[in-house]
């Protein structure tokens, strides 16, 4: 991710950026592992909501749902297209990728941060690596791809939602969020020695372990547990834009960070 002059926050040019790349990836069979990793200070700060390269009036080739274009069209209808294609549609388009994907973390990663490290099979994180999930203080019940109770544990998921607090590297260690965490000047050494054991790994052992494993997350309920959530997510959207007259319920970027 590339845009360290604003945080790596992600717009709808980065997603299909992204896209692109992985799916270059995937079809390169000299590429054993992805590591997915974010220009400058920090991995991502989350969906872009306030830069002066913000898209989300503008369309883009739909390719993880069939639905009709966002653009054009108001409210739910408008925000459920977009959302259900660059979010949701997205990172269960990138978690399925058959190739092992690192996520190498450092710096912030906040809110839709969080959907892209959790899409991947393994969290290397810098010991200056924070995270956090505020959307809560929007009235809304989390980022749209809601794996909080997988990624951690439903009492952990309550706590980061709850207070919306920023948790260290190691906290998030702890709970199981991240698999490593590393001196900040040892991350990407570090990273991509891992990503060369891995590469030793024959690749369709690894896409096989892989669908195993997140077959299995589905059947702990991670899918529908996304989708049942996911209209809360825009309950909430629509409430705000019913009573405060603006879908994030009026807080911009600096009245999160405050």
């Amino acid at each position: 991710m590339n845009r360290p002059e604003y945080r790596n926050a992600q717009n709808s040019a980065m997603t299909y950026a992204l896209d692109d790349a992985f799916a270059r990836a995937v079809d390169d069979d000299a590429v054993k592992v992805i590591v997915l990793a974010g220009a400058g200070d920090h991995f991502s700060a989350g969906h872009d909501i306030g830069t002066p390269e913000r898209d989300a009036d503008r369309s883009f080739d739909r390719r993880a749902v069939i639905w009709w274009d966002h653009v054009g069209r108001a409210g739910v209808d408008a925000r459920l297209a977009r959302e259900s294609e660059v979010y949701v549609g997205m990172c269960r388009r990138w978690r399925e990728i058959p190739k092992p994907m690192v996520a190498m973390v450092q710096g912030a990663c906040i809110a839709g941060g969080l959907m892209l490290a959790w899409v991947c099979d393994f969290v290397v994180a810098g010991d200056d690596a924070f995270f956090a999930d505020p959307v809560v203080r929007m009235g809304i019940p989390g980022v749209e791809y809601f794996a909080h109770p997988w990624a951690l544990n439903p009492r952990a998921a309550k706590e980061l939602l709850f207070t919306g607090d920023r948790w260290s590297a190691d906290r998030a260690q702890q709970l199981g969020m991240v698999n490593h965490v590393v001196p900040r000047a040892e991350l990407e050494e570090f990273t991509l020695g891992l990503a060369e054991r891995i590469s030793a790994m024959p690749a369709l052992g690894l896409a096989l372990a892989k669908k195993a494993v997140n077959q299995a997350e589905d059947l702990q309920g991670l899918r529908p547990g996304i989708d049942s959530v996911f209209g809360l997510h825009h309950a909430a959207h629509a409430h705000n834009a019913e009573v405060a007259g603006d879908s994030l319920a009026g807080l911009d970027v600096r009245a999160l960070r405050r």
